[in-house]
């Protein structure tokens, strides 16, 4: 063990020594790690010109934990062939031995043992041999000695290739005298004070030197943007409720998809350029699933499903313009269209959470893009009060997530409000505003509806869709 701090002992070595020190040396021989005499070289550099350290690198050959087991105890056909009794063991019992399958094939091979399949209880192992010598063992101790270039490159080739024996680089310092060489060790200053320099001491204290290659603090990077942090809590929350994400990656949409497949009339505000951006170029979408324009057409013109439709005349032209979406409801009209082409009929959940895009007057509460998202539920049977109850569920859960769960103080209240409204879906439909305690402010964070016939029924023919909520689910806190 080292007689002293590690730093003053390397310095006594160095000045008895004969030129330099290596450091793995003197880690042998004081009966420490490596490490630590690395880092006392470096500790030493710091003081100045006080020692002289030249980084080397040289290489060696290590034995590994295998081969440590090896060059302790033998190797695994040595240990086959000494588990052999002289009248022979059966094979099935050798096999179970801890070295019985790695060194019955290598014992075979040098012909140390043999198998006598005529056996009365089956196949019998034999020794060949009344002794074997274990080269394998003797070639790792050698190694283990520190005698490596005894061995030829055979034989290291084949213990490698065995995983007993790996070449590593070892990192050393050859550490000499300075310039500045003492045995004695003076702190230095790191600081300059006003005191150093109204007294002038300044001039007769050793201060450390600047480090220009030391690594300062890193700064804070690489930061999850806020939005992406919310999109993620929202789809985790509809995952964990069995919704299954919609596709959503096509920005442009047809008119007939955004408006007249969700029973919209071409004639309504909302599709007047002043609240959408139509498209220049391509103007038109060129395919579109004909049959179910032509079911859209009829109902929007004449009724139908316990409806009696807009009576009006129903444009192709106008169900073709492509546009920016204005809502992801149009991913549900699709999605929608594709369950209702399955037969039989299964009861699904969807949702979507991305941008939709809005011919708004930009100022500092404004942009012409925002994100939405949009549930639906596709079953039988389903009533306001489903709809209720997955939105309560909904907002619990995110609740739980900012933190806001099982607390009175600052709680997140949701109240969900019964409402008649003009907007899409038709009634019955409500708003969900969320209350929060500590700030008082109110908002409508949440609009919904159950979808009455006629446009599940357009969808497709043989079954009926009864409830379809919730849809057009604005984001969280939306004024």
């Amino acid at each position: 063990m080292a007689d002293g701090p590690v730093p003053e002992v390397l310095l006594r070595r160095l000045e008895a020594a004969d030129g330099g020190l290596d450091s793995a040396e003197v880690a042998a021989q004081l009966g420490l790690e490596h490490q630590a005499v690395v880092g006392a070289v470096k500790s030493l550099q710091t003081l100045g010109e006080i020692i002289e350290a030249e980084l080397r690198s040289t290489k060696r050959w290590e034995l590994t934990a295998e081969g440590e087991e090896i060059a302790r105890e033998g190797s695994h056909e040595a240990r086959v062939f000494r588990s052999v009794p002289p009248e022979g063991l059966p094979q099935s019992e050798l096999m179970r031995l801890p070295s019985g399958k790695v060194g019955f094939s290598k014992a075979m091979s040098n012909k140390w043992i043999r198998v006598d399949k005529s056996a009365a209880d089956g196949p019998r192992v034999f020794r060949v041999v009344d002794s074997v010598e274990d080269e394998v063992q003797r070639r790792l101790q050698l190694v283990q000695g520190g005698q490596a270039e005894k061995l030829g490159e055979k034989e290291r080739s084949e213990l490698r290739k065995r995983k007993l024996l790996t070449e590593v680089t070892l990192k050393t310092y050859w550490v000499s005298k300075g310039s500045a060489f003492s045995t004695s060790i003076s702190k230095q200053e790191t600081e300059l004070s006003p005191e150093m320099i109204s007294s002038g001491s300044w001039r007769d204290r050793p201060f450390k030197p600047y480090n220009f290659s030391a690594h300062g603090i890193l700064p804070e990077s690489g930061h999850l943007h806020p939005l992406l942090k919310v999109r993620t809590q929202f789809r985790q929350i509809f995952l964990e409720m069995g919704f299954t994400e919609m596709p959503t990656d096509n920005y442009i949409e047809s008119s007939f998809w955004n408006f007249d497949a969700l029973f919209q009339p071409q004639q309504h505000p909302a599709r007047d350029q002043h609240d959408t951006f139509f498209l220049r170029d391509p103007p038109q979408a060129l395919q579109l699933p004909m049959d179910y324009v032509h079911r859209v057409k009829r109902t929007h013109s004449q009724g139908g499903y316990g409806s009696q439709g807009y009576k009006y005349n129903w444009k192709l032209d106008e169900a073709r313009k492509n546009l920016l979406r204005t809502h992801t409801t149009s991913a549900s009209a699709r999605a929608l269209y594709r369950l209702a082409q399955k037969k039989p009929f299964t009861p699904a959940k969807y949702f979507s959470i991305d941008r939709v895009f809005r011919n708004e007057t930009l100022d500092a509460t404004h942009l012409a893009e925002f994100h939405q998202i949009e549930g639906v539920v596709a079953d039988h049977g389903l009533t306001l009060g489903h709809l209720m109850g997955v939105l309560r569920e909904f907002f619990t859960k995110l609740g739980e997530q900012v933190g806001l769960g099982g607390q009175r103080e600052d709680a997140l209240v949701i109240g969900l409000t019964l409402c008649l409204s003009v907007y899409l879906p038709p009634p019955p439909r409500h708003h969900s505003v969320a209350f929060q305690t500590g700030l008082q402010p109110l908002h409508r964070a949440q609009h919904g509806g159950v979808q009455l016939p006629p446009r599940p029924e357009e969808v497709g023919r043989g079954w009926k869709l009864r409830g379809l909520p919730p849809r057009d689910a604005a984001a969280h806190g939306a004024p």
